[in-house]
């Protein structure tokens, strides 16, 4: 194998400020561009004929390798028309590769044996072979299972902690046959782990995976960046360094060293530097050009190119960029990052986690204390799935939203209508109409709901008029945050590859501004409200309903629902007394969390027969019976199955979804119907992917959200409260007697201390103790004993593993529970 191709079109937005003016793959490590790097490892395995795909600034890399000769390599380049993902880009040089090749990102930092990865994928006879590795954290990566003889099984792009069901990742290198490339559609976007791959699997190609040995960095971020050069100096990665070794120095030409100056630890120097008296250099890097005035200190730090250093100056733990003056007696300290050609005046003080943008000037004797940037609010990705969060007036705030409106209007296009909407609270208000005038301002018209819940904004956008939406609200788990929802034109939660598309225009490219005549237009819909009552009682036996005559209570928590659902509980003659029945922003409260206390006694004394509390956002319920006695949403999700069950005995057979942390319970109470389960992961994107199966008539979740695909693929409380009416008047059931007639299993939990460094390690120790045993793998590890049930997931939020037991008796439980903690902590422990 003597092909390969190296993907150089990245954008490296989270490496800001170090790529404002280079492309990521050109970054300087140790003196080298990454890219640079991955040339010389490429030609230390024989492999000399290379091909770059290029996207973002090609010319700074065509300019730096030309035509290759000078690396003693053939380059050659394609320059991507458009963002095809990264199989489609490859799919553009198909004419050029006609014999096997290996694909390599030119943006990480690797010193794998890429012989033995090329043997491998010869014994094996492999059609495309990825060379995997072994990491702690493998959250942000895309895991990859694999059997005993190396043919891959299974991928997970991205996944949650309950879906690392091992600890080997996608390392981004492939080495693949050229048929592979006869499976990508042409200027098609299309990628190599989301689609390519899956396809393979799907097929039953020949797709393997090699486990490596060796360093291998995806240089993601400014701390992974510096993380790198650490390795570098501390050896942990065995690379070509340019310049000559001395002692524990790398050094080029012409270096001018005062006598009296020190270098210590590990040093790359590049040509043409000079080092003053009495300076003292620790465990960095200095470019080509660099002065070093006489007693400054440089520990820690990365210096590009033709930077000078004033007398007295100290940096810790800093990079900075090309072309930057720093003032005698400056001091940057930890983790400050200096863009190019910025002015940093005499006796300066930068303090930690600062970024400068490019060409900035900092006066003589200043301290700076934020960030001097264009704008620099997050150093990460924005989106979380579809969602942003941000700490209210803080990270949300009215700058933030017009950019985030303008980014996702130029990612939609111009002239074409988007729906918003927000719940009750001020700064969801400021958010909502900021994000609006960026929307507009980029030729994109807005349908303002105004204040509406979500699942009617997701019922709305089933009118098929939108290309887009969004959702603002104050987050349900911190009142102190707000939260941003994306839709896609479906309604659905917007997709992975148009959230990085807002991402990109969000962090660096052009912003498409309309001519005035041509900004967007903002419409406010009379009848959505009218329209989703109509909707929903369309849904729903409203004769039987009426029948019943019901006397419910009804706990709005100060949400949207108390808007809307007060006409359609009139409507199906339901007599409703009402708690918490207005709107207030201040409140904040959840449906199953919250005491029913005061519901709970207003039922008994009253006589009535049913009890809903319904979350602020009209997503999640909870159920009182006419005992006032409250059910767990686990217990809830049984009743609610069985009275669906029971009311589509003629809809039979059917499948309906339940999450992997639900009981056993609903295996039971389906038994003897022409029923199928199917175990989903425990997230409302979960639940919503699984009505894309057009079999699936019911979807359940545990933390009281419930979803009839016939109405709408996402959850719906008030829609699910009238379904929940016409069931019981269907079967005539009372809820405690329908509590009483139901199997049930008892639960314990633990949550076990587990470093985030060894959760990866648990879960492969997880999989293979359950290998020959009955077991779900869908959001962490569910193992079936005999009649038992051990659901075994990763904390999300914190350092803990979740174990929880489930058994036919409480004390049986705590025995299982006991055993597995007793494993799980043995395997924390490397036992």
């Amino acid at each position: 194998m003597q092909k390969a191709v190296i993907m150089a079109g990245g954008f490296g937005t989270r490496l800001r400020p170090l790529t404002m003016s280079v492309p990521k793959p050109m970054v300087p490590l140790a003196n080298k561009p990454m890219m640079e790097h991955i040339v010389d490892l490429l030609k230390k395995h024989g492999i000399t004929d290379m091909l770059s795909v290029l996207y973002f600034q090609p010319e700074r890399i065509t300019g730096h390798f030309r035509d290759g000769s000078a690396f003693g390599i053939t380059m050659d380049y394609i320059t991507a028309e458009a963002d095809y993902g990264t199989a489609g880009a490859v799919k553009n040089a198909q004419e050029k590769l006609r014999q096997p090749f290996i694909i390599i990102s030119g943006d990480v930092l690797t010193d794998f044996d890429l012989g033995a990865a090329i043997a491998f994928h010869r014994e094996k006879k492999a059609m495309a072979t990825i060379v995997l590795t072994r990491v702690p954290q493998p959250l942000q990566y895309g895991i990859v299972m694999t059997a005993d003889d190396g043919r891959i099984t299974r991928f997970l792009e991205k996944p949650s902690w309950g879906e690392v069901f091992s600890d080997t990742i996608n390392t981004g290198i492939y080495l693949l046959e050229p048929d592979v490339l006869d499976l990508i559609p042409e200027r098609t976007e299309f990628d190599f782990s989301k689609d390519l791959y899956p396809l393979m699997l799907q097929k039953g190609l020949p797709l393997y995976g090699y486990v490596a040995r060796g360093y291998w960095k995806d240089i993601g971020n400014l701390t992974e960046y510096q993380v790198a050069h650490t390795d570098v100096l501390t050896s942990k990665v065995h690379i070509q360094l340019p310049g000559d070794q001395c002692d524990s120095c790398t050094c080029g030409s012409n270096l001018q060293l005062a006598p009296t100056a020190r270098l210590d630890g590990m040093v790359v120097i590049g040509d043409n530097v000079t080092i003053g008296d009495d300076a003292y250099i620790y465990n960095s890097v200095l470019g080509s050009n660099v002065v070093i005035g006489p007693r400054s200190r440089i520990i820690n730090s990365v210096l590009w190119h033709d930077t000078v250093v004033g007398d007295e100056a100290e940096l810790s733990n800093d990079v900075v960029c090309n072309g930057v003056s720093i003032g005698s007696g400056a001091s940057l300290l930890d983790n400050v990052f200096v863009a190019e050609e910025c002015v940093i005046g005499e006796g300066a003080r930068l303090l930690s986690n600062i970024k400068l943008w490019p060409r900035k000037i900092v006066e003589s004797q200043a301290v700076v204390t934020r960030s001097l940037v264009n704008e620099e609010r997050w150093s990460r990705e924005l989106f979380t799935n579809a969602r942003i969060s941000g700490a209210s007036n803080i990270d949300m705030n009215p700058e933030f939203g017009a950019k985030l409106g303008a980014a996702l209007g130029t990612a939609l296009g111009a002239d074409t209508l988007v729906v918003a909407s927000r719940d009750n609270d001020i700064i969801s208000r400021i958010m909502k109409r900021s994000i609006t005038a960026g929307l507009m301002s980029v030729g994109v018209s807005v349908s303002d709901l105004q204040t509406t819940s979500i699942p009617q904004t997701r019922q709305e956008m089933n009118t098929g008029r939108y290309v887009a939406g969004f959702h603002v609200r104050r987050s349900q788990k911190d009142p102190n945050k707000t939260d941003i929802i994306m839709f896609g034109k479906d309604g659905r939660d917007l997709p992975l590859s148009q959230t990085k598309s807002i991402e990109r225009y969000y962090f660096g490219e052009d912003v498409k501004r309309a001519v005035p005549k041509d900004v967007g237009r903002l419409s406010f819909p009379e009848r959505s409200i009218g329209m989703y009552v109509q909707r929903v009682l369309s849904m729903v036996n409203r004769d039987v309903i009426s029948r019943q005559q019901f006397q419910i209570l009804v706990d709005y928590s100060y949400g949207l629902a108390a808007t809307v659902l007060p006409q359609i509980l009139g409507e199906l003659g339901i007599q409703a007394l009402a708690l918490n029945n207005y709107i207030d922003a201040t409140r904040f409260a959840d449906p199953v969390s919250a005491s029913l206390g005061e519901s709970a006694r207003l039922m008994q004394s009253l006589g009535f027969e049913i009890g809903i509390k319904l979350d602020p956002g009209g997503e999640r319920l909870a159920l009182l019976d006419e005992r006032g006695i409250t059910y767990s949403a686990q217990r809830l999700l049984t009743m609610v199955t069985k009275l669906f069950i029971d009311t589509h005995r003629d809809r039979e057979p059917y499948t309906i979804a339940v999450p992997v942390q639900a009981t056993q319970e609903i295996e039971r109470v389906t038994q003897g119907y022409n029923i199928s389960v199917q175990r989903i992961r425990n997230s409302h994107a979960g639940m919503m992917d699984a009505t894309r199966d057009p079999s699936v008539l019911f979807v359940g979740g545990t933390q009281g959200g419930f979803i009839f695909p016939e109405f709408l693929f996402a959850s719906d409380a008030m829609f699910s409260a009238c379904r929940l009416f016409e069931m019981v008047a269907q079967t005539g059931y009372s809820l405690s007697d329908l509590d009483r007639t139901l199997p049930k299993r008892h639960l314990a939990f633990r949550s076990v201390p587990c470093s985030w460094e060894t959760k990866g390690t648990v879960m492969r120790r997880a999989m293979e103790h359950s290998e020959n045993l009955e077991r779900h793998l869908v959001d962490g590890v569910k193992i079936h004993e005999e009649a038992a049930a051990i659901l075994l997931v990763p904390d999300i939020e914190g350092p803990f593993f979740n174990i929880t037991a489930e058994a036919d008796s409480q004390h049986e439980a705590e025995q299982v529970l006991e055993r597995y903690v007793a494993l799980v902590t043995a395997w924390h422990n490397g036992n």
